[in-house]
Order: structure tokens, then sequence, then C-alpha cells
């Protein structure tokens, strides 16, 4: 069981590439906090992240509450907003605009990405592109508390093979409107994004505490395996301790270290995540999703259910088959 693919899947991360920009000095574009385009651009996605890739020339980036100074990127970089910040990218440190809200729309009758001319019409250039993944949130969602506000991740300086390089050729496709393009962008960025994660989970200093450390660690990352791949199983904290040759102490504590949860409320959390996904497929009662991730009984579920989520599952059930976002979950979980 790959950990990290499993939880991409169940919180159901897409990928869309919106703006293809080429600026030229000087030159400044903000981008709203996600929550504020979150209807706009993905309706019904619970989460929205915003990244960019810089495809030639260079810029500066930085978080738009200033709460993180500004980073040089450079072609070939990825930086991701994985909390879903305001942010900025511009031809020089620290400069600041207003992100214009009405290109933010998911278009019916055009295609993606959006291309634009954006600057002064100075010598220096830069090409960049924009785009957002979706995610969910609720039930659980390990991999998002795990990132940090901005996350950059660097094209590899020995000339070796790199996700962003592929982008050219498509973004290409798209110009000449081939049929397919819009999707194989979506694709290349999740694609993207996952080798982003992996390359940031490489990095991490050997201190480092947090759902990714966990799966780095051989002993904690085993353990996690074991939960993805049997959620169902009934684990209690002696078996997965001594399954990962750990004592019980030592594994309590080591995994509550770095997951920043108890092993046994990571896997109600995770079998809640698990059962909201069956409960979205046609045919599949409450009951027999509660069965499946190991709840004896349907009560038990619904209220483990309802403290984490803040409404009954078949509350929750009702308003994903409606679209649209139960009432007051967001505020109660």
């Amino acid at each position: 069981m790959d950990v990290l693919s499993d939880v991409l899947a169940a919180i159901r991360l897409t990928g869309a590439v919106f703006f293809d920009i080429n600026a030229s000095s000087p030159w400044v574009g903000e981008t709203p906090p996600t929550t504020r385009i979150a209807s706009a651009v993905m309706p019904g996605v619970e989460h929205i992240i915003s990244f960019h890739v810089v495809m030639s020339g260079s810029c500066w980036a930085a978080i738009g509450d200033g709460s993180l100074s500004p980073i040089k990127v450079e072609a070939g970089d990825v930086i991701v907003f994985p909390g879903g910040a305001p942010n900025v990218l511009s031809s020089s440190r620290g400069e600041r605009s207003e992100p214009n809200m009405a290109l933010y729309y998911n278009p019916v009758d055009d295609h993606l990405p959006f291309t634009l001319l954006h600057g002064g019409g100075g010598a220096e250039r830069t090409r960049f592109i924009c785009g957002y993944f979706g995610c969910d949130v609720r039930p659980f969602n390990p991999l998002l508390a795990a990132l940090p506000p901005m996350l950059c991740a660097r094209k590899p300086t020995d000339g070796s093979s790199w996700v962003t390089d592929l982008f050219p050729r498509v973004l290409a496709e798209g110009v000449n409107r081939r049929a397919g393009s819009e999707t194989i962008l979506a694709k290349l960025s999740e694609l993207m994004f996952v080798e982003v994660l992996r390359r940031h989970i490489e990095s991490l200093p050997p201190d480092s505490s947090g759902w990714l450390a966990g799966l780095r660690d051989p002993n904690i990352g085993e353990a996690l395996r074991l939960i993805h791949a049997h959620p169902s199983e009934d684990w209690t904290l002696e078996r997965l301790a001594r399954r990962v040759g750990l004592s019980r102490t030592t594994f309590a504590n080591r995994f509550a270290e770095l997951v920043q949860l108890p092993p046994m409320q990571y896997l109600a959390k995770w079998r809640l995540q698990q059962a909201s996904r069956r409960m979205e497929q046609p045919g599949v009662s409450i009951a027999q999703a509660a069965a499946e991730v190991g709840y004896e009984s349907e009560a038990a579920f619904n209220r483990a259910f309802k403290k984490l989520v803040g409404v009954p599952p078949g509350t929750w059930r009702k308003g994903r088959s409606a679209g649209a976002e139960p009432a007051n979950a967001a505020n109660e979980a």
C-alpha cells in the first residue's frame, strides 16, 4: 500500500491549469485567497490550493499577508500555496497589487488555460502558468495540515528530467485547440503535485514532525501502511506496535510525536474518511459503509461521524449528492 497515493485518491485531488501568462517588466500579479474564488473556479470543491510554474525567466513569490519573506523563483521552479493563502508574483521583490476578480471563472464556452499578456512592456520577460488543485478536507485530510503555507520545489540542477518540462508541449497543443489538451494539463498538474510532495518529503530535516515525516520513518511509515491497507482490521495499539517491531509505549509516543495524532485516533479518522467515500457510491448503505471500515454497529458509526464532521452521515451524504456542503459542517468539524 502506497500511503501517499491512497490519501491523494481518498481526498479526490484534482488539478486545473487556468492561466498561461507572458509578463514583461515591471509587473505584479496578486491571487486572492482561494476561499474567495473557490465557487467560481472549482464549484463544489471543499478546498482549493493555488500553484504557479515558472516556464521561463524569473520572479519573486510571496504570501499576500507578508507572513513569510519573498523568495526568488527561477525557470522550472514550482511554487504551491497549500492553505489557499493570498499570494503575489512580481518582477521586483515586495510589489503588491489588487487581484482582478473578473479573471476567476470556469468557462463553459472557451478553453483553459486563459492566455494573458501582462506588465509594462520592458525587456525582462517571464512566462508562468497558474492553476489550482481541488481536494476534500473532511472527514479527514492528513496531508493539508502537514504542509507549509508556501512550498517551493526547485528544478533539478543536474539536468535530470523534471515534470515541468512537459508543460510547453501540452500548452502548444492547447493553442491549437487539440482535443483533450485541457485534460492532459490537469493530469500533468496532478503529477507535478505528487513530485513536489515527494521532493518535500525528501528534504525534511531529520527532526521534523508531521504526517509527511511519519511516512518517511521506517517504523511509523510501516504502521501507516498497515492502517491504510487494512482499515477494517481489528487493530490495537499492541498489535500495531508488534507488527512494526516496537514496544507499545515507544510506538505510541513515536507515532504521536511524528503524526501529531495518537495511533488509534488516526485509525478512527481514516476509517471515517474511507466510509465517507463509500457512502457516495450508488447502492451502498450507511450500515454497509460502516461495516466495511470496521464498525460493528451503525449507531457507533453515526456517533463517531457526527462528532468529527458535525452532521450525521445521512445528512452528509444528501449534501454531497446534491453538490452542496452540508450546513454548518465546516464550522463544527
